[in-house]
């Protein structure tokens, strides 16, 4: 299979170096085909701008969505952009690997998600009608391949339990899983999470890698969350409402997911 690794941290010998380093290992002793996106290192323009389209509109001001459209059809997207949707029609599987900062991903990464998810190739596909509101959320142009997030924090594990003072650690990463993951159409994995990152010893690290190891090798039989597919019949539209006899009476980004699996 064809993996490719989305990673973001500014640090080759960091902990998050090294385990990025370790899943590229993995995956290949594995068979499996890796290529990389170490954003730092390709010096990843962040900003989503005019720049971005080499042949703008000269009768309008700048409409990002407008723009990203124009040059997505038109083929005058950079080619940066360019390169990372191919590298995205070419995986099987994604890996988007960074550290918890803020309780978000870091600025870069999220600049490489404004500026590759190009309307027209992540969002603003699919028709828009009074049963379907266009292909996302469980569909679109990713459907059919997985993507997980493998995240570290410094926070110990019980800062992001239920009742931990950091929230729920799926409600910090639900935006990023469902909003990014499963908006364009990917099959979202549970995340893999490392906690107390500070602490890691020669042991540990050797556990957190056995413990990576182990979701790598379950790439393609780990169930994916089981988020509501848009377009299926649980939403009311054109409002995109959860329909009332699912979760009744319930509210937040849990109503979203099937209780069942």
């Amino acid at each position: 299979m064809n993996v490719l690794l989305v990673y973001a941290h500014p640090e080759p010998r960091s902990l998050n170096g090294a385990l990025k380093d370790y899943a590229i290992r993995r995956l290949a002793q594995a068979g499996h085909t890796v290529q990389v996106s170490d954003l730092y290192a390709m010096d990843w323009k962040a900003t989503l701008d005019a720049s971005d389209n080499s042949a703008p509109r000269t009768d309008a001001r700048f409409d990002a969505s407008a723009d990203s459209m124009q040059a997505y059809r038109n083929g005058t997207q950079s080619a940066d952009i360019a390169g990372e949707q191919d590298k995205l029609r070419w995986a099987d599987a994604v890996i988007v690997q960074f550290p918890l900062w803020w309780f978000s991903m870091p600025a870069i990464l999220k600049g490489w998600v404004d500026r590759v998810y190009a309307c027209g190739f992540a969002y603003g596909v699919g028709e828009h009608s009074d049963t379907h509101w266009g292909d996302r959320y469980g569909e679109g142009s990713l459907s059919g391949k997985r993507a997980m997030l493998v995240v570290t924090t410094g926070g110990w594990a019980s800062h992001y339990a239920p009742r931990g003072i950091n929230g729920p650690i799926d409600d910090i990463l639900f935006p990023i899983q469902h909003g990014v993951l499963f908006y364009p159409g990917f099959d979202v994995l549970p995340p893999h999470v490392i906690y107390r990152t500070g602490k890691i010893d020669a042991l540990g690290f050797a556990q957190t890698c056995d413990a990576l190891g182990e979701r790598l090798d379950a790439l393609w039989s780990t169930p994916a969350i089981a988020f509501r597919r848009q377009n299926a019949g649980d939403y009311n539209i054109p409002e995109l409402t959860l329909r009332p006899e699912f979760s009744p009476g319930g509210e937040g980004f849990g109503i979203h997911i099937h209780p069942n699996g």
